[in-house]
C-alpha cells in the first residue's frame, strides 16, 4: 500500500507516494540530496531544474553501468550452473 511522503529536495518540499519503507525513502531523498549538492558545488549559478537534469543524468549514468554489470554477472553464472550440470549429468 502507498503511503504519502513529504520530503525536500534541495531546498524544494514534494509530497510523493511511495510502497517502499520509511528507512528506504529517507535513504534514496538522502542520495538524491547528495547528488544534487554536489552538482550545486561545482557550479554556482545553475538553476534548480538545470541540478535535477544533470543529476539525473548522473545516477542513470551509474544505474546503467551497474545494470550492465549485474547482467554480465547473471551471464556468467548461468554459464557456470549449466557447465556444473553438464558435468554433473556426465559423472552420473
Amino acid at each position: 500500500m502507498k503511503k504519502r511522503y513529504d520530503i525536500k529536495v534541495l531546498g524544494q518540499e514534494l509530497a510523493v507516494l511511495s510502497d517502499a519503507e520509511d528507512e528506504q525513502v529517507a535513504k534514496v531523498v538522502r542520495f538524491v540530496n547528495e547528488k544534487m549538492e554536489d552538482i550545486v558545488r561545482s557550479s554556482d549559478e545553475l538553476r534548480i531544474l538545470d541540478v535535477a537534469i544533470l543529476a539525473a543524468l548522473n545516477i542513470t549514468e551509474d544505474f546503467l553501468k551497474l545494470k550492465g554489470v549485474n547482467q554480465d554477472l547473471c551471464e556468467q553464472l548461468t554459464h557456470r550452473s549449466e557447465k556444473l550440470i553438464q558435468l554433473i549429468e556426465n559423472a552420473s
